[in-house]
């Protein structure tokens, strides 16, 4: 077993959950290959979300998870195969998204199901990722009138 691959894959992906919390665009950039592939399960919007090719999926996520949205993405309990300079992975994950503007919290969990391709300068990237929800649900902040945001960045 390649300990040192299955580590750097796990690095991937934590650096792929900080960069989308912390809305830094030009670092998840460098998590994908070229040619990735993105498939997210999005029960609020009725339909899965495919998006074809990094550009695509950082652009996604730059105009609809912006600095105008608060969002914590955990994931957990990998199950990493490892097969040369491929690998895939399943990964627990526990979200939150906060829509300020729309008063809106989005709370969910579900699992990912990722390819990871080792390129030619020895980095571990993301080539396909998604997710299938086991439960999502929306509550409006407005539910809540004490609550209160002390910071959010």
């Amino acid at each position: 077993m390649d300990l040192v691959a299955l580590e750097e894959i796990r690095r991937l992906k934590y650096r792929y959950l900080r960069c989308v919390d912390l809305k830094l665009w030009d670092e998840f950039t460098e998590v994908f290959t070229e040619d990735a592939v993105a498939e997210y399960d999005t029960p609020l919007l009725g339909k899965t979300l495919s998006l074809d090719g990094r550009d695509a999926i950082i652009d996604y996520m730059r105009a609809n998870l912006g600095p105008d949205k608060i969002s914590t993405h955990t994931a957990g309990c990998p199950e990493i195969d490892v097969d040369g300079d491929r690998a895939t992975g399943i990964w627990s994950l526990d979200d939150t998204i906060i829509i300020p503007e729309h008063r809106l919290l989005i709370r969910g969990a579900a699992f990912y199901h990722d390819t990871y391709r080792r390129g030619a300068d020895g980095q571990w990237r993301v080539e396909r990722t998604g997710h299938r929800r086991t439960y999502e649900y929306t509550v409006s902040l407005d539910d809540a009138p004490s609550l209160k945001f002390t910071t959010s960045h």
